[in-house]
């Protein structure tokens, strides 16, 4: 890119400085679309999505970016909740409509595509949308037979109601899913009015609102928690299934999109130049499947490829059956 064109990008992103800045910004762009940045200088993830949001300023110029540092305008950001940089928010109408926590460049690109597309609403439209988010939100109440709604994941959770929320479920094993509605700022302003419930986290089981978490310690001191809410399986049964979730299961560092240690980044080429279709679980996302699953098959390491439901062998194994010629026989379970 020559130096003048990567100029005119950057200036396509405006920075406030003040609160005064931002309110008049939120009228002077009422008409538009305008996509909030609040960032930190020190943060190198930040850099990276001001890079992207330059990006986007050139491709959609009817969109309007803007910088704010998070700090340096607290006002500003104790207003809207901001609690981690980078953090996005959409404004239309001089009203937020969404928001993204995290530096998630695909995600950041589809949500600015998906609300610069979607025009002005009209009264009508507005019931339109009302009728889809509802349809929505009964989908994800119903989308496991226990659903937490919290701040953050039970892996990492970003606040202590949903901390102790988590600490409680996995007290007394209880078998849940949860969704992080800091990802979704639709599904976090929604659920309030579709439950009648103004605060997180929300416990739901069967697609039941039982409620936050005042309700579960309640259910738990009359010891009627554990006959409301699902229990997890034993391990080992837990471990039989999730083998055999696919014909051909991974087990690794990471995921298809991203290994996270290069003996997973090298078997992923390798299966990925069968063509034969496979599913992955990371075991950095669940300790107690990292650990018991090196009991179960009587394997210590990772990555472990299973083919319905039986050890198959790490990368070794897996490089000499390439080798041999007998891999792709195997994967599709004619061996």
């Amino acid at each position: 890119m020559a130096a003048g064109a990567a100029e005119a990008a950057v200036a396509a992103v405006e920075e406030v400085g003040s609160a005064g800045q931002f309110e008049e910004l939120l009228r002077l762009k009422a008409k538009s679309l305008l996509v909030v940045h609040f960032w930190a200088p020190w943060a190198p993830q930040c850099a990276q999505m001001n890079e992207v949001m330059a990006e986007l300023a050139k491709e959609l110029p009817q969109v309007s970016f803007v910088k704010l540092e998070a700090e340096g305008v607290p006002e500003v950001s104790e207003k809207y909740e901001i609690s981690s940089v980078p953090t996005f928010l959409f404004f239309k109408n001089s009203q937020k409509i969404d928001r993204l926590d995290g530096a998630h460049a695909p995600e950041l690109t589809k949500k600015v595509q998906r609300h610069a597309s979607s025009g002005s609403f009209l009264p009508s439209a507005n019931e339109h949308l009302k009728e889809d988010l509802n349809l929505r939100l009964k989908k994800l109440t119903h989308a496991a037979p226990c659903m937490l709604f919290m701040k953050g994941t039970p892996q990492e959770p970003r606040c202590g109601f949903s901390k102790q929320m988590v600490e409680i479920l996995h007290k007394h094993n209880i078998q849940f899913s949860s969704f992080d509605i800091f990802s979704d700022e639709e599904v976090r302003q929604g659920l309030k009015a579709y439950s009648n419930w103004p605060t997180y986290p929300q416990l739901y089981v069967s697609g039941e609102l039982i409620g936050g978490l005042d309700i579960i310690k309640e259910l738990e001191a009359s010891e009627e928690l554990d006959t409301i809410c699902p229990k997890a399986p034993k391990l080992e049964e837990r471990l039989k299934v999730l083998t055999n979730k696919a014909s051909v299961m991974l087990f690794m560092k990471g995921n298809k999109q991203e290994a996270k240690c290069g003996f997973s980044k090298q078997i992923l080429e390798i299966l990925n130049s069968t063509g034969v279709e496979y599913e992955t679980f990371d075991i950095l996302e669940d300790e107690e499947v990292r650990q018991g699953l090196k009991a179960y098959s009587n394997w210590p390491t990772y990555p472990q490829l299973y083919v319905k439901g039986e050890l198959v062998g790490g990368l070794d194994i897996v490089k000499e059956l390439k080798e041999n010629g007998e891999l792709l026989p195997i994967l599709r379970g004619e061996n």
